[in-house]
């Protein structure tokens, strides 16, 4: 653990370096908390050039806390449409309402008021509390925990709970008191630039000289790599109706969403938005998708539909290795289902769908355009 001048000297480079080589990012230009949250929530598990555009748009359309509350979900949930994760989208809202209600549309500066949020955990608050109201709570994430794995040259999997922990006192120790939020920020920058997980730039380093990990050899080797979880397949198919105006038919979220992250449960699969009628493709595709539209009420006029494949198209959602098998099937008009939307085919995030929605209307319409 560094201490005194060492301490001091490491905070005084990092900072500074900091505070030159910084990016311009949308989300640095404030310190509204509403603003700074938003990004903590968009940055989880998403890359900075990803969110930037799905941030600004956000924002434009709910530039402030009340308006997000006041919103729709569909509409927060189609602003959020390809961001993935929707989850945080869901919480994100619910969060503004709860706010409006309970702070007068004021975001709470106490720390166990900000737990209390959907959506929000320990480093989530930190990260808020720190930048937008300079209270003094250091981060911990994953850019962070590489940081200081590497500077005390750490073994084993940091996630593990106790190894967390001490890494989180660590974090404390190391806090600047007198700019926490810019010393997280720059905890943060440091391990998203320079302190990256594969080929560290240590030769640009400002605070390589107290690095231990660097002093051993071993800085591209940590941290240690943790064990991944295996691979699940899986297979779906789904009819995408077409009509001679270039409409088609997307079905309504599930009215009850489904706890348990089921691998194998259809509307998991698809984000819980609106899909296409989909389903798990065990045995012959095209007689599941039978089966499956007359459950939804759905015949043919003259009593078979042609399902028309194309290109198969792959998604992965952590640990889930997704092929799905999308059908066109033409028809004059659209089938009529309770609750369904009939929107135009390459225009179906008027609605909020997932990323593999998107991927399977792509590949029917470039079928599409192939046969011609």
């Amino acid at each position: 653990m560094l201490k005194g001048r060492e301490l001091a000297a490491f905070r005084k480079q990092l900072l500074a370096w900091f505070r030159q080589f910084r990016r311009d990012l949308p989300w640095r230009r404030t310190r509204d908390p509403y603003c700074v949250w938003l990004s903590e929530i968009m940055l989880q598990q998403t890359r900075v050039a990803a969110v930037i555009p799905y941030y600004e748009r956000f924002l434009k359309r709910f530039p402030t806390l009340h308006a997000l509350a006041a919103a729709p979900e569909a509409e927060v949930l189609r602003l959020w449409s390809g961001l993935g994760y929707y989850s945080r989208a869901r919480n994100l809202h619910q969060a503004a309402k709860e706010i409006v209600v309970k702070y007068g549309g004021e975001f709470p500066s106490r720390r166990e008021d900000v737990l209390a949020l959907p959506g929000i955990g320990s480093y989530t608050a930190a990260a808020i509390l720190s930048i937008a109201f300079g209270q003094k709570h250091a981060v911990l994430d994953g850019n962070v925990a590489r940081v200081l794995a590497r500077q005390r040259a750490v073994r084993g999997d940091l996630r593990e709970s106790g190894r967390w922990q001490k890494l989180q006192k660590r974090a404390d120790v190391y806090l600047e008191p007198k700019a926490p939020g810019d010393w997280n920020q720059a905890m943060m920058e440091l391990g998203a630039t320079l302190c990256s997980p594969k080929s560290p730039q240590c030769l640009l380093c400002p605070v390589a000289q107290s690095c231990e990990s660097r002093k051993l050899g071993i800085a591209d080797l940590l941290p240690e790599r943790r064990k991944k979880r295996s691979a699940v397949e899986i297979r779906l198919a789904a009819a995408v109706f077409a009509d001679g105006s270039g409409r088609t038919l997307l079905l309504p979220p599930p009215k009850q969403r489904r706890t348990e992250a089921a691998a194998d449960y259809v509307p998991t699969l698809v984000s819980n938005l609106w899909h296409f009628p989909t389903i798990l493709a065990k045995g012959n595709p095209v007689a599941k998708l039978r089966e499956h539209l007359r459950g939804l009420h759905i015949e043919s006029p003259n009593g078979r539909f042609y399902f028309a494949p194309s290109v198969k198209v792959q998604h992965t959602v952590t640990y889930r290795e997704i092929t799905v098998e999308p059908f066109c099937i033409n028809v004059k008009r659209l089938p009529r289902i309770r609750g369904a939307e009939q929107v135009p085919l390459s225009e179906i995030t008027v609605l909020p769908v997932s990323n593999l929605t998107r991927k399977v209307a792509r590949a029917v319409l470039a079928a599409t355009a192939s046969a011609r």
